[in-house]
């Protein structure tokens, strides 16, 4: 069976809502106009806030996944023929049931995700998680039980004021009318950053990291981080979620890198 089928709508904005709410809007800009945190573009027409059109409009969307399970991409939009497990997944199974990422890291994405990790612009959780909803909802079954952000250690929140997966969550979770549940996951020691890591030693540094609440015992449930290089984290929360009984787990991410 697809992991595509049966997915769950998106809930509709009232017109009344959206009315007085661009209204504001456009009373606000002219008194302080609004400029968007990757180019520094005065924002305008097809912006989403608080991102300008011409930035939105060229993040590279990541469109269908190379492979249904790990979710892979080819380093290009090209028209790609999604296959059920890739030769990574069939020798090497993910703890994960299906990934799928909403575009490739690069280009104003990849500023926009640096803005909103490292420079506290929390308000660009709004357009991406809308860029979630938007590209990833084929991928988000109606059996999904809650949302789970991938935590920070807590030295990490503290210094950063926020957990940016949790941001993410929350606003994908009002578009699904799923609930975020940030308690089932939780960090049970500190990790170094990620950053600078080979692949093997991502893995190695994440290693029982993470433990998991009953409370996820035969749920579909979904991981949510911002951005997907080797997997590495969020398989060791799939994996923590899958000891603590997860009949299925997914992971939805902004972005990938190909």
């Amino acid at each position: 069976m697809s992991v595509f089928a049966g997915t769950r709508p998106l809930v509709p904005t009232g017109r009344r809502r959206l009315a007085r709410a661009s209204w504001i809007t456009a009373a606000l800009d002219l008194v302080f106009p609004a400029v968007c945190p990757v180019c520094g573009a005065v924002l305008s027409v097809a912006r989403r806030d608080p991102l300008c059109g011409d930035c939105w409009s060229a993040i590279d969307r990541a469109g269908r996944p190379l492979c249904a399970h790990c979710g892979a991409l080819t380093p290009d939009a090209a028209d790609t023929v999604t296959v059920t497990s890739c030769r990574t997944c069939q020798e090497a199974p993910p703890a994960f049931d299906y990934a799928r990422a909403a575009a490739r890291y690069r280009g104003p994405l990849r500023e926009a995700m640096h803005a909103f990790k490292f420079r506290g612009k929390r308000v660009l959780a709004r357009p991406l998680g809308d860029l979630v909803l938007e590209e990833c909802a084929d991928a988000i079954s109606a059996d999904t039980v809650a949302i789970v952000p991938v935590p920070l250690t807590r030295d990490r929140q503290r210094e950063r004021g926020y957990n940016q997966a949790q941001l993410l969550a929350e606003r994908i979770g009002a578009g699904l009318q799923v609930p975020v549940r940030g308690r089932w996951l939780r960090r049970v020691r500190s990790t170094a950053p990620q950053t600078d890591l080979t692949a093997t030693e991502r893995r190695e540094n994440v290693r029982g990291a993470f433990t998991a609440s009953p409370a996820v015992a035969g749920g579909h449930v979904i991981v949510v981080d911002d951005v997907f290089t080797t997997g590495a984290t969020v398989e060791e929360c799939a994996r923590a979620l899958r000891a603590a009984g997860a009949a299925r787990v997914g992971v939805v991410t902004v972005a990938r890198v190909p």
